[in-house]
């Protein structure tokens, strides 16, 4: 394989159930970097909380870069390069939110490694504890003012369907935006031009790399459209059907050294 960069999903995918990454998988990514390939992840989470985070996961020192919020943020430490692009307007969000006012959720918006939400509940306290990111409660009329990367629709997993439903009846005359599933309890809201494609894209036009000399690995739909793109995709065992059925490669999950077991066998 001509592979010349790796970019992981985080969440099912890099992280086991214990929120760490593995030995088999830590060594294959020490090794693959150490061969010249540069070595990244792709997430739905903000840029500032993963950078926070990769000494807890037991990677601080083997990430190159980072494509936050699904694609709207890249971090690049090799070349020094911090930048974020096609946010949402907060009157869009407003919309959003509005749309969905009657229902028994709650939104959060990441940014600078918090959950910034409009009201404590349990929804926002449990995806707190499951992404071990602190939440603070603020005041949205003032919070948007300024643009944010995305907004995320927070709700119990057996009522996800309903939230569905609901975004499909969604129209602003005013606004753009996409609306994604991204985990059994999540509904994300952001750019329609914002995917993580688009971010990994960017990162590697840093080192000049092209998309067919990189190797994804994925498991939410979410997942889907870097899968698509890159020369390698490669889908977790434990991956949605959409994003297993676009992949190249099926790799064991993320509990048993998916990522490590495939770049060993294949790549190293």
């Amino acid at each position: 394989m001509n592979v010349k960069a790796i970019m992981c999903d985080v969440d099912g995918t890099l992280l086991t159930r214990e929120g760490k990454v593995s030995p088999v998988t830590r060594e294959a990514i020490k090794k693959a970097r150490e061969k010249g390939i540069l070595f990244g992840l792709s997430t739905g989470r903000d840029a500032h909380s993963v950078r926070n985070s990769l000494k807890e996961w037991g990677i601080d020192g083997l990430v190159d870069a980072i494509v936050g919020n699904g694609g709207a943020e890249i971090c690049d430490f090799t070349v020094n390069v911090e930048k974020s692009s096609l946010p949402l307007d907060g009157e869009a969000i407003k919309e959003i939110m509005e749309h969905f006012s009657d229902m028994d959720v709650n939104f959060a918006i990441p940014c600078g490694g918090i959950l910034f939400a409009p009201k404590d509940d349990e929804h926002i306290r449990m995806l707190s504890k499951a992404d071990r990111v602190p939440y603070r409660v603020v005041d949205f009329d003032e919070f948007l003012r300024e643009p944010q990367p995305k907004v995320m629709i927070v709700c119990r997993p057996e009522y996800m369907d309903e939230v569905v439903k609901r975004s499909g009846t969604f129209h602003s005359d005013r606004y753009r935006s996409a609306a994604l599933k991204t985990a059994s309890v999540l509904l994300e809201y952001m750019d329609p031009g914002v995917s993580k494609t688009y971010g990994i894209r960017q990162v590697l036009e840093l080192h000049g790399l092209t998309m067919e000399e990189l190797c994804t690995f994925g498991d939410a739909d979410n997942d889907y459209d870097m899968t698509v793109n890159a020369g390698v995709g490669v889908a977790m065992a434990n991956g949605s059907e959409k994003t297993r059925g676009a992949a190249d490669y099926i790799t064991d999950d993320n509990n048993h050294d998916g990522i490590g077991n495939f770049i060993n066998q294949h790549i190293l």
